[in-house]
């Protein structure tokens, strides 16, 4: 039950910082509190945990226009964040997660402003069919967090410059581009500002937890374990990762999301092998890459593979057997 309702402003603009305290806060959250962790990235490209860099955005105008990309912690798709963005993130322990409640949050803050927001599909907000708010999710140990965005202002030039959205992605949702799926709240509230949102969002969260929340104090942020934290998410293993050289890829759109799986084969084996996906679902697409080296390419023993994969997770099995088909219909 939460007992207490924490809220950090963060004025940093650096992802890799804003980034290593969002999971300095996950690590630190009291059993009985939920933290709203309010923060904001300078001309940035966040993909999500088991994205390929080279596919999502276009580095090379990104880092011309001193652009920075960074990997989350958490699955599903790209975003680009600038100053005309807020970010939110709920922490809690796990017992205490309840994303009606969290959306919920988002909904009031946005309804309070007199615009006509409600939450679609499994992770979007939006306005009359266009998304301003995308969410995300992700879990460790008995710690969870759900962090999103809210548009406010974001150059929409820049959004479609960076972001390399896939055309069966923009299809499968019936849409023709990325600025026709997406709005900045202020066209629905002119003057709306960075600013009024953090307070309407800090007024909504004390509403719906039915409680007074108050700034988390100074004394719990540790600067030496955040810039450790930095450390990682700024380093070129932790956003790129070992980009291989393949022979042979498969990649799909599915229900759940993209699958992408990239192999080096050798005389009928695979000696490496990469898997991406915008799926929420972080956990079973990891575990691919390993499954899969030194097994012999073939349809057959993939499929053995992917069922040896031995994991707790409510959406492994339907991942798990789409990407069978998948497997399949490749006759390999």
């Amino acid at each position: 039950m939460i007992k207490y309702i924490s809220y950090f402003i963060n004025e940093e603009y650096n992802p890799y910082h804003n980034l290593a305290l969002e999971e300095y806060l996950l690590n630190h959250v009291k059993q009985d509190e939920c933290i709203l962790y309010l923060w904001q990235n300078e001309k940035t490209v966040v993909i999500g945990k088991n994205q390929n860099p080279w596919k999502e955005c276009r580095l090379k105008e990104l880092e011309e226009n001193d652009g920075k990309l960074v990997r989350r912690l958490s699955g599903g798709g790209a975003v680009f964040h600038d100053l005309g963005n807020l970010n939110f993130t709920f922490l809690v322990h796990k017992e205490n997660y309840n994303l009606d409640k969290q959306l919920e949050v988002i909904l009031k803050a946005v309804n309070y402003l007199a615009i006509p927001a409600k939450k679609t599909g499994r992770n979007d907000i939006t306005v009359e069919g266009r998304k301003f708010s995308g969410n995300a999710f992700y879990s460790a140990g008995n710690h969870s967090y759900h962090h999103g965005t809210i548009l406010i202002n974001v150059n929409m030039d820049n959004l479609s410059k960076y972001l390399n959205v896939s055309r069966d992605k923009l299809v499968s949702k019936g849409v023709e581009s990325v600025r026709s799926r997406v709005i900045n709240l202020s066209e629905y509230k002119e003057g709306l500002t960075i600013d009024t949102m953090k307070n309407e969002l800090i007024r909504a969260i004390g509403e719906v937890y039915e409680g007074h929340p108050i700034p988390l104090t100074a004394e719990r942020i540790n600067e030496k374990e955040i810039g450790e934290l930095s450390k990682k998410y700024s380093s070129w293993d932790w956003s790129f990762g070992k980009k291989i050289p393949f022979n042979y890829l498969i990649e799909r759109r599915l229900e759940w999301g993209n699958i992408e799986i990239e192999f080096r084969v050798e005389a009928g084996i695979i000696k490496e092998c990469m898997a991406y996906s915008d799926s929420m679902d972080t956990d079973f697409i990891n575990l691919i890459p390993d499954a899969f080296k030194s097994c012999l390419f073939t349809g057959e023993a993939l499929i053995r593979r992917l069922r040896e994969i031995r994991i707790v997770d409510s959406n492994a099995d339907i991942i798990r057997e789409d990407i069978i088909g998948v497997l399949k219909e490749e006759q390999i």
